[in-house]
């Protein structure tokens, strides 16, 4: 009977911890270190210890199994222990391969990594598909169904039941070799978005899946989370230099294990705090999987040229109560006023998420929501958001995210944040100026946060908010390192959406747009518009923007 890998959990101190990995012919690899290492020390054997998705899911695997041995809460210690699980998994699968790892090489793009690397070949026995590691990553991969592809897909690590499709042929990006190129003027973007290749596993996309991983990651669904996971895991921390793909997935993830839901951690996973670090990788591959993703999850999403021009392009995002309506006139005339020669864009995004969260503060006629059944318009909200996300829709009930509409329409303008940067990104254009009315103005915040991470990409010269529906409570050093001109923020103590509808939901959160920033960064500055401005829907006709 053919022996299996050991991953064990081992505790040194009140605060340090390791894994060791020992593989079937008795190559070890120890990781150890402290909850808030990013990466761990690593001792044994290269073959092991040099392969970077065995350590991070192993690292990972430790993380988990402490928390799992130290939190006192049942419901938390449960979601750590089925983190780990994974994770253990994952680790133990890639120890066994390691073992059967031959001199033979074949030397294509890599399905987890998006990489053109070696891929070393497994012995095998008589008239078994061809399996292999990829060099760069680590990932066990396979040759790719696909009539005469010559990629490489990922496998799992039993036998493959089902046909193994490469990125380009699951859509998870656009082309190899596109992915980390540039379109040119933003106006282009289709020709980026074009897939060249069919869609040879519809209904199995893992970047379908992967747009949803904020309840995933709050529930321990490992593999349901490879962009936010990847996001991280691509960023130089710690002189890493940064980790593509599936090793950049494990190494994220691992970074992300230290939270929980209650603690502010794993729960944020679908906000701001964390999808901006996709800003790493923006310009490269695992970029461009993140943002084809995310747009391909919202069918709404579009960007039109209102007018043309010469100077820095301006971008406007609309959001609560004016999306869907004609606002292109308005629009024009406030941005006219202050940038004359400048082409205009404007950004359409979640039709379907904005018009529910519209029905519900019309509902509201302005009054607290609480008194009218807030709850029961929750539940009718997370029902329908039930219906389209499918399999993952128990995980975001679980974990608490999914009870207002207020939720869905949040995590959608951050996920139309990510996927905007990531298109400005591929552009020709190295400054930009983003307005945002609403939820828009989040979209306008996570899309510059997120540039802000990333290095020789466009910079934002500068953001005007209108009536943003963002909490006031926050880190804003990334915000204002995120523009080299200045953060304009226009609010309104006449806004009774904020008012009401917005702090409710947002469990008594003050938005910036009812009440301010209130920061010391200098390149934040509150403009009080109370005197002009009488509603959330009357921000476009009564702000001029500021010089």
């Amino acid at each position: 009977m053919a022996r299996s890998a050991e991953v064990v959990f081992r505790s040194l101190s009140d605060r340090e911890f390791e894994c060791e990995v020992r593989s079937p012919e008795g190559l070890t690899m120890r990781c150890n270190g402290a909850l808030g290492d990013l990466e761990p020390r690593v001792l044994g054997d290269d073959a092991l210890g040099t392969n970077p998705a065995l350590v991070h899911n192993a690292w990972a695997f430790a993380k988990h199994d402490h928390l799992d041995r130290t939190l006192s809460d049942g419901a938390e210690r449960h979601s750590h222990r089925e983190q780990a699980k994974a994770h253990r998994q994952v680790a133990a699968g890639i120890a066994e391969l390691i073992d059967k790892l031959s001199t033979t090489t074949v030397h294509s793009w890599c399905s987890a990594c998006f990489t053109r690397s070696d891929h070393r070949r497994l012995t095998q026995g008589f008239g078994a598909i061809p399996a292999y590691v990829c060099d760069a990553c680590g990932s066990p991969t396979l040759g790719c169904a696909g009539p005469g592809c010559t990629n490489m897909a990922t496998r799992g690590f039993g036998a493959v039941l089902v046909p193994r499709y490469c990125a380009e042929h699951r859509h998870e990006i656009p082309g190899f070799e596109k992915a980390s190129t540039n379109f040119g003027a933003l106006e282009n973007y289709h020709e980026f978005l074009e897939f060249e290749r069919r869609n040879l596993a519809l209904g199995s996309r893992v970047a379908t899946v992967s747009v949803l991983t904020a309840g995933a990651l709050a529930t321990g669904a490992f593999f349901a989370a490879p962009a936010i996971g990847g996001a991280i895991g691509s960023l130089g921390i710690a002189g890493s230099g940064g980790y593509a793909g599936a090793a950049a997935s494990s190494y994220g993830l691992a970074l992300l294990g230290g939270g929980s839901v209650a603690a502010g951690g794993l729960g944020m996973a679908g906000g701001t705090a964390v999808v901006t670090a996709v800003g790493g990788a923006l310009g490269g591959a695992l970029g461009g999987s993140v943002t084809t993703a995310y747009i391909g999850a919202d069918k709404s999403f579009r960007i039109e040229l209102v007018k043309s021009g010469a100077g820095v392009p301006v971008i406007v995002a609309n959001g609560l109560l004016t999306e869907g309506t004609d606002t292109r006139t308005a629009w024009k005339k406030l941005v006219e006023l202050r940038y004359p020669d400048s082409p205009i864009y404007r950004v359409h995004w979640g039709s379907n998420d904005l018009g529910d969260l519209a029905a519900m503060v019309k509902a509201a006629g302005g009054q607290p929501v609480a008194a009218l059944g807030i709850k029961g318009l929750a539940a009718k909200a997370t029902k329908a958001g039930a219906n389209k996300l499918g399999p993952l829709a128990p995980a975001l009930v679980v974990a608490a995210l999914a009870k207002n509409p207020w939720h869905t329409a949040r995590v959608r303008a951050d996920r139309t944040g990510v996927a905007l940067a990531g298109l400005l990104a591929r552009t020709d254009a190295r400054r930009y100026v983003l307005v945002g009315h609403s939820l828009g103005a989040r979209v306008a915040v996570t899309a510059a946060e997120t540039l802000a991470t990333a290095k020789g990409n466009p910079k934002i010269d500068t953001v005007h908010l209108l009536g943003a529906a963002i909490g006031s409570k926050g880190d804003w050093r990334l915000l204002s390192n995120a523009v080299t001109g200045a953060v304009q923020n226009y609010h309104s103590s006449n806004d009774s959406v904020l008012k009401f509808a917005y702090k409710t939901a947002q469990a008594g959160q003050t938005a910036v747009g009812y009440a301010g920033f209130r920061t010391d960064f200098a390149r934040i500055h509150d403009h009080d518009v109370s005197t002009s401005v009488t509603g959330h829907s009357k921000y476009l006709d009564n702000v001029q923007l500021v010089e």
